[in-house]
């Protein structure tokens, strides 16, 4: 009897052994995979998150760089440009078009990067043909049959870039102000030759967009196809040319 104790106790003991080994072998098989990709994931993240910071850096550096040519090419108060340009004009109501060959030289004061005022002066000059007119009394004198006639005009008004980049700027341009054409003065004294304008002082506006590309921080070449506009002999003339020029800037804003 004492032995056949001793027996159940001893396979009661084994049974409770048994269950408790086959709980933590099922907890173990349970938890080994997630065990398994927490570090693989955490070693990929490790991994990626230097080389992340890396291309961040560089990025950053560059854009840097970028703002700094911008702000080193843009960031003046003056800018000064003189060039030579080209312009389709009508010298009288009934003439055909005419080639007229400018120069023109200006400043513009500059408020930040992008916003200035612009004064500019220019010069044009050309020689249209005139028909011989009936009972005109140089109508033979072929000298008078090609004039040479000129405008003079000092024109104001602001100045907009509108796209920066370091080696190289997109502007907008609107001038108005005043010009003086000289249209008889190569006549011997028989005026308009009765088709070209007469002498006057008349208004005069202008439009650009103009391209400049920096040669270095403060030098830049100029590309600026304009229109013009003017009102000589109680009309108006719309005239389409170009301008190409050099610009220097100067001075500091901050």
């Amino acid at each position: 009897m004492y032995s056949f104790r001793r027996l159940a106790l001893l396979l009661a003991l084994a049974c409770s052994a048994i269950s408790v080994l086959q709980a933590q072998s099922s907890s173990s098989s349970s938890t080994t995979p997630q065990d398994q990709q927490a570090p693989a994931a955490a070693e990929a993240q490790q991994q990626n998150q230097p080389q992340v910071s890396v291309q961040a850096r560089i990025k950053a550096r560059r854009e840097k760089r970028r703002a700094d040519a911008i702000h080193e090419a843009y960031d003046h108060l003056y800018e000064g440009y003189v060039g030579a340009g080209y312009l389709r004009f009508t010298p009288g109501a009934v003439l055909q078009r005419v080639n007229e060959y400018d120069w023109n030289v200006g400043l513009t004061r500059y408020f930040n990067e992008r916003l200035g005022v612009t004064v500019d002066g220019r010069g044009y000059y050309g020689t249209p043909f005139i028909e011989p007119q009936e009972g005109n009394p140089p109508a033979g004198d072929v000298r008078l049959g090609k004039p040479a006639i000129s405008q003079y005009a000092a024109l104001i008004g602001p100045t907009y870039r509108f796209y920066l980049q370091p080696k190289y700027s997109v502007s907008g341009r609107v001038m108005a102000g005043y010009t003086r054409g000289n249209f008889t003065g190569d006549t011997n004294g028989f005026g308009t030759l009765g088709v070209l304008y007469p002498d006057a002082s008349t208004f005069a506006a202008s439009a650009s967009i103009f391209i400049d590309y920096n040669v270095a921080p403060n030098v830049a070449l100029r590309v600026a196809p304009e229109y013009y506009l003017s009102g000589f002999g109680s009309t108006v003339q719309n005239n389409l040319g170009y301008t190409i020029g050099l610009v220097i800037r100067v001075g500091k804003q901050r």
